[in-house]
């Protein structure tokens, strides 16, 4: 099993504030894969379900950000886990909007949620770390990480999310770097490497006729209609 947390503060006075795109980000992931409906659980939120080869518990941690260790603990001891098992997704000022990177282990860079997990679960799990950009100035990074996205944010935030649910397979089963990959190009507006279509071999018969397209129209996910509510709100 794997334990995917999610980082961000509760309260829907949050919801949208840059710090919360840990929490934002699974719930795309949840959405995306028909995960079922979140309960309380380890002092957070969770939701069970499959992410390629892996059972995969999602975790978003109600402590506030700076005791987000303390209920990832809770799961990982009732699971029996190891750092190795955690993945965690956070904002991170040092990367350009848009931007994700995984690693594993590494400073907190002052990351109040990062601190309590290192405190509480050892500095070894691996981090999805997501680009939000800098303010610029020091004094100024507690204000902007706890305000909400822009509105010009709308285009890059709502891709990037869902780019990085459909890759989320790969992170469970291990393959980072293909996880990178696929988001990479989702985000480019491309299918990766290994989704493109081989050419066809030649051959005497005439190729089948693609098949009818689908009549039934594909609902929009709740977390990208809840986006797209309040960015034109």
């Amino acid at each position: 099993m794997k334990l995917f947390v999610g980082l961000g503060n509760p309260g829907a006075q949050y919801a949208f504030n840059r710090h919360n795109v840990g929490f934002m980000a699974l719930d795309a992931i949840a959405d995306a894969h028909d995960f079922p409906a979140w309960r309380k659980r380890f002092t957070g939120f969770v939701s069970e379900g499959r992410l390629g080869g892996e059972q995969v518990l999602l975790l978003k941690p109600q402590t506030y950000m700076n005791e987000s260790g303390r209920s990832a603990a809770e799961a990982m001891r009732f699971y029996k886990l190891d750092e190795k098992d955690v993945i965690v997704f956070h904002d991170e000022l040092d990367l350009a909007p848009g931007k994700v990177r995984v690693k594993t282990g590494g400073g907190v860079a002052g990351h109040n949620g990062l601190k309590s997990l290192s405190a509480h679960l050892g500095n070894d799990y691996m981090r999805v770390r997501i680009g939000i950009g800098h303010p610029g100035h020091r004094e100024r990074v507690v204000g902007y990480v706890l305000h909400d996205f822009a509105k010009a944010d709308s285009d890059w935030l709502e891709g990037l999310l869902g780019a990085m649910a459909e890759a989320a397979p790969h992170l469970a089963d291990g393959a980072n770097d293909k996880f990178q990959t696929q988001v990479a190009y989702l985000m480019q507006g491309e299918e990766p490497e290994t989704k493109k279509a081989k050419p066809a071999k030649t051959q005497d018969k005439p190729p089948a006729p693609a098949p009818a397209k689908e009549e039934k129209q594909v609902q929009e996910g709740a977390l990208a209609a809840k986006l797209r509510r309040w960015f034109d709100s």
